[in-house]
């Protein structure tokens, strides 16, 4: 038997790193953590890609299901509710029984629900697929973060690892956008969810190979946490997206009853996982000024990213007139962009430190938000929309790496399913958030406007309005993150049951307020 398929069977060592059957070289350890590290990814831009993959498709599913105007925002809706709102749940799911068996079982879930959802022929049948689908998702994703820390030893190698797979979750929107419109043009809507079939099979076959399974945690289930905690995330999540569907309804008694609710259940969830032996989350993750911290930023940056995403598009379409294989065309850039920056960031943030990176990424991205709230006045591509959207894009692909690194940082292994989940999850509320925020704003603008100028012209103004919130937002989030972000330092995360308390940590400092 070869030496290669035998090493990510070998039970995680913190201080190993490579099977020493794999050779003296290390080149066969090196490759199979290679191979992990592209499983993962992969597996992960699906997973946010599906996020995005349908909004250019949504007219051609629309005219071929005879969907009603509601029915079709839950198309995109029943993903990002059943995503937030369960990711809590998945990542502790695989601290107990082990993260492959998460990854895989959730990967396997998403798989058949991308194909049931592609032969869908009633409404109601795509929008329980495209459910189901966020429920893989939510099992997979903080399972698929959590096994780099299983798989990449500390220092450099993972920092680099981590660049990578936060490249590809920064990139997963922009992919996702660019793939919708270029495979409804040549192809059918069906193949949005048909692409995730080949992909998800080959990524099932590959993981029980590579990928390395953690040890399972005896003990009991918190369910009275996972029942409180799980339902308060996807009330609101459910309540936000509501709330500003279709211009806003946030007086609408559903909205109202979910937001209402979701309020009572979150401190109800904090008081039973302060008093529980074994948390669903424990609260010791939120016990340092960093981590706190940097789940904020995570969570106000992903706010006005989510915005200018989804009212980028907008304004492309309806107001320059673009065809969706256009607007996805114009992606193409800045998603390499985010790649790129992502990259650079893993290993600039060993030199400049979390907070100097994230921080001067922030300053990028507010500027260009703040240009891009005067698109409406231009009407030239270059100055108007290219140049401000590479300024947005660039200062936010390289605060990616580093605040993924502070969230993981002096987490136990125990520990590191829920601080993945946590960490994901604020991402979907965040921009959850950001649709809600940015929509409320648009919208009231363009109802304002309407009497007075053009459906276009009011569009535009609206569309300005946003980027001028979430611009302030960036600024919001830059200022928590000077404060509460490690200066100086690059942040390591160490792995994680060696037997020392103090494995995990930043690089010279524990970065804690």
């Amino acid at each position: 038997m070869t030496a290669a398929p035998r090493a990510p069977r070998t039970p995680p060592d913190a201080n190993a790193t490579a099977d020493p059957e794999a050779g003296a070289s290390g080149t066969a350890g090196s490759r199979s953590r290679t191979v992990a590290l592209a499983i993962i990814s992969v597996a992960q831009l699906m997973f946010l890609l599906d996020a995005t993959i349908v909004n250019v498709a949504l007219p051609s599913i629309q005219g071929a299901l005879r969907l009603s105007g509601s029915d079709l925002e839950w198309i995109v809706a029943s993903y990002s509710v059943a995503f937030g709102g369960l990711l809590i749940l998945g990542g502790r799911l695989g601290d107990i029984l082990g993260r492959r068996r998460m990854f895989t079982a959730g990967m396997a879930l998403f798989t058949v629900a991308s194909l049931l959802g592609g032969f869908a022929q009633e409404p109601w049948l795509l929008i329980v697929c495209r459910t189901v689908q966020g429920i893989g998702a939510a099992a997979a994703s903080p399972a698929a973060l959590s096994l780099i820390a299983v798989t990449f030893p500390q220092g450099r190698e993972r920092d680099r690892a981590v660049g990578w797979y936060t490249a590809v979750a920064t990139a997963g929107g922009g992919v996702g956008l660019l793939g919708g419109g270029v495979i409804t043009a040549y192809l059918s809507w069906r193949w949005v969810m048909f692409v995730n079939v080949p992909i998800g099979v080959v990524v099932l076959a590959l993981s029980w190979r590579v990928l390395r399974e953690t040890p399972r945690q005896r003990g009991r289930f918190d369910l009275s946490g996972a029942l409180t905690g799980t339902l308060a995330a996807l009330l609101l999540v459910h309540g936000l997206i509501s709330g500003a569907s279709d211009g806003g309804h946030w007086t609408d008694p559903s909205v109202l009853a979910a937001l209402g609710v979701a309020a009572v259940l979150l401190p109800a969830f904090v008081v039973i996982e302060r008093r529980g032996s074994q948390p669903l989350v424990p609260l010791r993750l939120f016990a340092g000024r960093t981590r706190c911290g940097t789940y904020a930023v995570l969570a106000l940056t992903n706010t006005a990213m989510f915005g200018i995403f989804f009212f980028l598009t907008l304004f492309l379409q309806q107001v320059w007139g673009y065809s969706p294989l256009d607007t996805a065309l114009v992606y193409i850039p800045l998603t390499c962009l985010l790649v790129v920056g992502a990259k650079a960031a893993s290993r600039f943030v060993t030199f400049l430190g979390a907070r100097a990176l994230v921080c001067w990424g922030l300053l990028a991205a507010s500027a260009g938000m703040f240009w891009l709230s005067r698109i409406g006045e231009s009407e030239g591509y270059a100055t108007g929309m290219l140049v401000p959207t590479v300024l947005t894009y660039a200062g936010l692909a390289v605060t990616g790496v580093p605040l993924t690194l502070a969230a993981l940082a002096d987490v136990a292994d125990q520990d590191s399913g829920a601080a993945s989940g946590l960490l994901s999850m604020f991402r979907q509320i965040g921009g959850a958030i950001g649709l809600a925020v940015l929509g409320t704003v648009v919208w009231s603008t363009v109802a304002s406007a309407a009497d007075t100028t053009s459906a276009k012209d009011a569009l535009a103004e609206g569309i300005g309005h946003g980027f001028l919130v979430a611009g302030g937002v960036a600024v919001l989030s830059l200022l928590v993150a000077f404060f509460t972000l490690p200066p100086h330092t690059s942040v390591r995360v160490e792995r994680a049951g060696s037997g020392d308390p103090a494995a995990v940590r930043d690089a010279g400092e524990r970065g804690k307020g």
